[in-house]
């Protein structure tokens, strides 16, 4: 009776393994499609941007559109964006395609007067692989002209310095740095597109960030958003102005 008992038992955990063997390989396999089908997390603020009213005749609506640098500064500081009609879409880790992706979703839908466009860094620091200055750029142009197409203000940021990035030190980034940014202001002037130098008040010796004003040499403190801050509203001040 006891071996009986024992060999129904050694069934049961059997099944029970498998089964769980299984749920574990549909959960992977469900994670593995959601980021198949939503690589540029489209979702991310889709009930969020439902919710948004549609702006007034008299609104001056801005999008930030980028990575984690404006992911984290509406969590460092929330009350910059309440103030003014600013509405943050940046998603962390995102590269420059990605950002192209969500264009028409979280900028053009959204009907901003101005959009604020950061976007390069996560492409440099080789999170998706190896991408030129040149790939990048194709994808800041496309953003830009889309923009004009839907007479949305165009604000192209020069990126915030780094000197190397703490997940991928082998990436030389403060020259790929100071190369992408001299393509994004050749390009801006070009096309009479406002430019919104964020790497000057922010570089140290070493084309990195000064270290009084970051938390890890990529992303700023509250001190160094605080001089983002002042910067920024004067772009915006001077793309509204622009005929561009």
């Amino acid at each position: 009776m006891n071996k009986i008992l024992f060999f129904i038992l050694l069934l049961f955990g059997h099944f029970v393994f498998a089964q769980d063997q299984q749920t574990d390989s549909l959960n992977t396999k469900a994670e593995k499609e959601n980021f198949t089908d939503d690589w540029a997390a489209l979702t991310k603020y889709q009930k969020e941007n439902k919710l948004l009213p549609l702006p007034t005749k008299k609104g001056k609506r801005v999008v930030f559109l980028g990575s984690s640098i404006f992911e984290f500064w509406k969590q460092k500081d929330p009350e910059y964006f309440r103030r003014n009609d600013y509405v943050d879409r940046g998603i962390s880790g995102q590269i420059s395609p990605q950002l192209l992706i969500r264009f028409r979703q979280d900028v053009i839908n959204l009907r901003p007067k101005v959009v604020i466009i950061l976007a390069g860094s996560n492409d440099i620091a080789g999170n998706t692989g190896h991408v030129t200055i040149d790939k990048i750029m194709d994808n800041i142009k496309s953003m830009a002209e889309l923009a004009t197409l839907h007479r949305i203000k165009v604000v192209l940021c020069k990126y915030l310095p780094v000197y190397e990035y703490p997940w991928n030190k082998s990436i030389k980034a403060a020259d790929s740095i100071v190369s992408l940014n001299e393509k994004i202001e050749a390009y801006a002037k070009k096309r009479n597109y406002t430019v919104l130098d964020y790497w000057t008040p922010l570089v140290d010796e070493r084309k990195g960030q000064r270290a009084e004003l970051t938390v890890d040499g990529v992303h700023p403190n509250l001190a160094g958003y605080k001089i983002m801050e002042v910067i920024t509203d004067a772009a915006v001040k001077k793309a509204l102005k622009n005929r561009r």
